[in-house]
């Protein structure tokens, strides 16, 4: 292995200076152990939810996120509705921005379309 110079201040270890080689293969292992770590993390913090291509770009321009993924279903207005136990016209307001909708209101929508909750509130 290369030689590593101690440089001391009163008797005490101040810099370490190591050869290059060596300092880009200690760059190279502690940037990897970052990357292992955050993938850990990632794993462990994954909640499962994935939003397809087709609803993310939708949501990305502009359209209503509960109204991507009702289409994305293939559901009409009313099915949706009738799915959930919701009017028509108050998920029509929802969609368009004249009403938030309550918590239990999205539940109804996220379990009528198949989705968790956080689908439609993210």
């Amino acid at each position: 292995m290369s030689r590593v110079q101690v440089i001391e201040q009163d008797g005490k270890p101040v810099f370490y200076v190591v050869p290059a080689d060596l300092w880009e293969r200690l760059r190279a292992a502690a940037e990897e152990a970052e990357d292992i770590a955050d993938l850990v993390r990632f794993d462990r913090e994954d909640d499962g939810l994935r939003f397809p291509a087709a609803v993310a770009l939708a949501i990305a321009d502009g359209v209503p996120c509960l109204r991507a993924w009702r289409e994305h279903r293939g559901m009409t207005l009313q099915a949706l509705a009738d799915a959930a136990g919701i009017s028509a016209p108050y998920i029509s307001q929802i969609e368009g921005g004249k009403r938030a909708g309550t918590t239990a209101t999205l539940k109804k929508l996220a379990a009528a379309l198949g989705l968790p909750l956080a689908a439609l509130t993210a």
